[in-house]
């Protein structure tokens, strides 16, 4: 065992097997939340690499071996999440856990065949959550896809409110109004929830001034965000066409979403005997066995016409690099995928438009439910995104307890600086609040902020 520091436990005691890209990155993120981790995995030298970077514990060996389990203190654990690279190695741990400890369970799933028994086996095996990054990360591209003009697509409320990023063009209605003109000026009713600017993010007040330039996250009811991008005179039409780059598993569930959605499907994909399980797999699609790469292929395929491109092959570089050549011969809408986060800032400053970051999609759904279960009451934390590079995080909690922040007119709520109620949720209404409205139990209620580590609705509180 390898532990570093001091060995104060702090927050949920918590085992990740499995040091791999999305292992790592949880490690990252739950131990800025406080928890008090131990990795499981068979390389020491990622043992190694990791406990010398952060304060955690290492147990070299088998995760789904309960001497192991125990080894790395399974018997006080409260979460055992697995993210090996064996769907089945993950399914196992998750049951050995469960028989020796009783504890949470979280585990990586990421076969199609088993994606579509998530519900069956997560019953079966007791699971508390089944995670598969690529399912999501092409989730997010299609809602995107769906909403061309936007940066960023998060669904609040079970689907019926959306956050929404974009750019503000030149020239835009919006430039030079405040939020408090916003509802005189456009009809649609959405609440700007925060705007960068020159790489400053702010929550803003109803004096905030819009700019052309700044990055906007506004949310509303689904159904009337198309009308509130046609009243400012942005595009809203979804596209009709794709040519994706790469053929894993983040591309067929893509394109199996785009294809029910009515979207033509071309995919360019290097390896032959893939190509030919994708023409089974997906029979309405084009596939093209080629280098995706090549300037030539590329332009033969329709590079320059198709209406979204989005690559998708294993390498970050290449999915920078084909995104760059996209962008310059073609307005077509890219969505590009990076799996590192080391360069995050080095890719924001290219401008790249929709920017998806499975491994980040993966945290945010895993530390909402250890925010939630670190709760000592019942947990009422349902929904967790992270905006503008992690600076700004929206939440969305379901309210079944009266508490400080209930049956209060929010304008006499005592709120902590930089946190905005963004919408309550009654019985399937979206209401963007007033200051005569309250919370109310039964409410679920998306708020937004600049702080980090709320658990329940109370942490809205000063």
């Amino acid at each position: 065992m390898f532990r570093n520091k001091n060995d104060r436990p702090v927050g949920l005691k918590i085992i990740i097997v499995g040091c791999g890209k999305v292992g790592s990155t949880l490690v990252d993120q739950l131990c800025r939340e406080g928890h008090d981790i131990t990795i499981i995995d068979t390389n020491i030298n990622k043992i190694h690499e990791l406990t010398n970077l952060y304060d955690i514990m290492g147990v070299e060996g088998n995760g789904a071996s309960p001497g192991i389990q125990k080894d790395a203190g399974i018997d006080s654990t409260d979460l055992l999440i697995a993210v090996t690279g064996s769907d089945e190695l993950n399914l196992l741990c998750c049951t050995v856990a469960r028989r020796v400890r009783r504890c949470s369970t979280i585990a990586r799933v990421r076969n199609p065949e088993y994606s579509m028994e998530v519900d069956y086996l997560r019953g079966q095996l007791g699971l508390a959550m089944i995670i598969n990054p690529e399912l999501e990360a092409a989730k997010e591209i299609a809602r995107i896809l769906y909403l061309p003009t936007a940066l960023e697509v998060s669904p609040f409320a079970h689907g019926q409110a959306e956050l929404v990023q974009f750019k503000v063009p030149e020239g835009n209605i919006l430039d030079g109004i405040t939020l408090m003109q916003l509802s005189s000026k456009v009809p649609a009713r959405v609440l700007v929830c925060a705007i960068e600017r020159d790489g400053e993010v702010e929550i803003p007040t109803g004096a905030s001034q819009i700019q052309s330039g700044d990055i906007i996250s506004f949310v509303a009811q689904r159904s009337t965000i198309k009308n509130f991008l046609q009243h400012i005179c942005v595009k809203t039409k979804r596209v009709n066409s794709t040519l994706i780059i790469g053929g894993g598993k983040s591309t067929y569930y893509l394109a199996e979403q785009l294809l029910h959605m009515g979207i033509s499907v071309k995919i360019i994909e290097k390896d032959k005997k893939r190509c030919e399980e994708l023409s089974t797999l997906l029979p309405k699609a084009i596939i093209i066995n080629g280098d995706g790469t090549d300037e030539e292929l590329l332009r033969e395929e329709g590079i320059e016409t198709v209406e979204s491109f989005v690559p998708l092959t294993g390498l970050d570089e290449e999915n920078v690099m084909l995104t760059l050549h996209a962008r310059q011969l073609s307005e077509t809408k890219v969505i590009t995928k990076i799996n590192r986060l080391s360069f995050k800032k080095v890719i924001s400053s290219l401008e790249l438009g929709s920017v998806i970051y499975p491994r980040l999609i993966i945290s945010e759904a895993i530390i909402a439910y250890v925010r939630a279960k670190k709760n000592s009451i019942d947990s009422n934390l349902e929904t967790l995104y992270h905006l503008f590079d992690s600076r700004v995080e929206a939440l969305e909690f379901r309210i079944d307890r009266s508490s400080k922040a209930t049956d209060i007119p929010l304008m006499e709520l005592k709120m902590k600086d930089q946190v905005l109620i963004a919408f309550i949720n009654r019985r399937g209404r979206i209401l963007l609040p007033t200051g005569n409205d309250c919370i109310q139990v039964g409410d679920s209620v998306m708020v937004v902020t600049k702080h980090s580590g709320f658990d329940e609705i109370e942490d809205i509180l000063r």
